[in-house]
Order: C-alpha cells, then structure tokens, then sequence
C-alpha cells in the first residue's frame, strides 16, 4: 500500500503536445507522417501522470487556457488526477514532436503560451495557499510564461516552505538561477543546464559533482543531474550515487527527466535511501524512453526494471 501523502504538481506553461512520429525526417523536405498522436502535456502534467500511475494521490495547477481544456479534462479523469488549474483568457498552446525512430531522434516546435494576468497570478497564489495546508510535496516544472516574473518560482517555494511542505523543482535559466536561493528540497537539472547554471562547462565527472555540491551549500538537499547516456548523479550531503539505466531500445527522450523527478519524488515519499531512491528514478525514466506518452504503462514491471539499474557509490 503507498503512504497517503499529497502531491501537488504546478505546471505554469502546460501543452498540447503533438507527437508524430516521421522514420528518416528531413528538415526542408517532404516529409510522410507514420504514426499520431495528441496528449495533455507540461512537465508538471507529465510528473503527475507518472505518480498517479504509480499508485499515489496528485492534484495539478497552474494555468490552462479557457479556449480548449477538454483534451487535459479528460487525461486528469481518466488518471484520477485532481484538477486545480486556473483557467485563463485563450488557448493552451501546442508543442509539436517530430520522432525519428530510426536515426533515434527528437524535434521539438514549441509554441509560445498565454501570459496569464495580474488576476489570474493572484488567483493561482490563493489555490497554492489553500493546497500547502493539505499537500507534502509540490513538484514546480516546466518555463515561465511570457510576461511573468522569473521570480515567481522562488516566492511559490518560499510560501510553501513556510507552511511545511517541500519541493521539488524542475525549471532551466534564469527561473531556476532565481528560484535555487528559496532553498527547494529537491532539484533536477539535466547536465546542460547545470552547465548553464554554473556559467562553463563541466567536463569531467568531478566538476559535475562539485558543481552540484555548491548548490547544496544553497540550502537545498538533494541534487539530481541527469547525462543522457551517461547515467545520472544523485548527489546529498554525504553521498553521491552513479546510476546507469539498462541498454534499451529508445523510442523518444520526451518526459524522461519528468520520470525522473517523479521516481525520486515518490522514492523520498516512501522514505527510501538515495541509493534506492536513484534506483526507482531510473527505472521512471527507462519507462518513459521506452514508450511514448506520460505515465507507467500497466504491464510495465518496475520491479524488474529497477533490478537491472547499475548503482555505483562515489568516493569524492
């Protein structure tokens, strides 16, 4: 049985995301689609998926446009999601994905989203309020929108920290540079935008991990730096785990970080240690590049894919 503890997901700029998937696509070329699909998406939409999937109870926020919400009405009913976004003036934009499985490939067109209003960030500030005295976690995913603060993540985690819940964030530039001062539990930059972050590159395993222990020197707790190929380090104050997902084969590298912090979310609600805590965000994330769409597929076995992760404890 999971632990009955809350989770809230905020999703400023969510999507629709239009996959298609396009065998040798080419760049000014006529181009056959193979296969389509249309799903209610946002990083912060995604993470829910995966831990409503996964047996524990999410609520989402953020901002929807009031023009065309039926498509994430639908995914949050059938997920058993709780849906608290504020619906705003306009349309939810649309994210389109062009996969080529042959070369192992993604293209990603996003379009610009609605900037809500003074009223509508006020009305989103009052649902936070009244889902901190109820929800342990909150993960924050996802950008900014156009027209808003990039502050707006750090005053969200500095209100929810206040009342005792934890977070974890997800974001990349100046909303995570602004956000990391107000102390998130948890952050999950993937190595380009540590790199970013840090104002150079981090060339070797030793840089990545002194970078990220300076951000532990911020306040927060742990580090989580996904490498693509490379594995991802999970880095605490005392620890640092290698993890190395099993060989697949990759159908698309969409939502694979959002696995990810949802398997660490969800290993940390259950109080394991950050080497089983790596090791369940892993197999969180092979999911995901093995399938397309949010979520843990029902045949899936977690338990097995979590028994072929490579674990190494580092000594630095």
């Amino acid at each position: 049985m999971k632990p009955e503890v809350n989770i809230t997901t905020v999703t400023l700029n969510p999507a629709i995301d239009q996959t298609l998937t396009i065998p040798n696509f080419r760049a000014g070329k006529v181009n056959r689609v193979q296969d389509f699909r249309c799903d209610a998406g946002g990083k912060g939409v995604n993470v829910a998926a995966f831990l409503a999937d996964y047996g524990l109870p999410v609520t989402v926020t953020g901002f929807l446009g009031k023009e065309n919400p039926l498509q994430f009405e639908r995914f949050f009913k059938a997920k058993r999601i709780c849906d608290r976004f504020v619906r705003i003036a306009g349309s939810t934009r649309t994210g389109i994905k062009i996969i080529d499985d042959t070369r192992q490939e993604t293209t990603d067109i996003n379009y610009p989203g609605q900037a809500p209003t003074a009223a509508d960030l006020q009305q989103l500030a009052e649902v936070l309020d009244e889902l901190s005295t109820d929800s342990h976690w909150f993960v924050i995913a996802g950008s900014i929108p156009a027209g808003t603060s990039t502050k707006i993540y750090g005053e969200m985690i500095t209100s929810i920290t206040q009342k005792g819940g934890q977070v974890a964030l997800d974001a990349s530039g100046d909303g995570f540079r602004q956000a990391v001062g107000a102390k998130p539990a948890l952050v999950k930059p993937n190595i380009d935008e540590l790199e970013e972050f840090c104002g150079h590159s981090l060339a070797t395993r030793a840089e990545v991990i002194a970078a990220a222990r300076r951000l532990l020197d911020l306040g927060l707790q742990t580090v989580v730096v996904s490498m693509g190929e490379k594995g991802a380090l999970f880095v605490e104050k005392d620890q640092v785990i290698r993890a190395m997902p099993p060989e697949v084969a990759v159908k698309s590298t969409v939502g694979a970080g959002d696995a990810m912090i949802s398997g660490m979310v969800a290993g940390k609600i259950e109080n394991r240690s950050l080497k089983a805590c790596a090791r369940l965000a892993t197999a969180f994330a092979v999911i995901a590049v093995t399938h397309i769409g949010a979520g843990l597929p029902r045949a899936t076995s977690l338990e097995s894919i979590e028994a072929e992760v490579q674990l190494d404890e580092i000594i630095a």
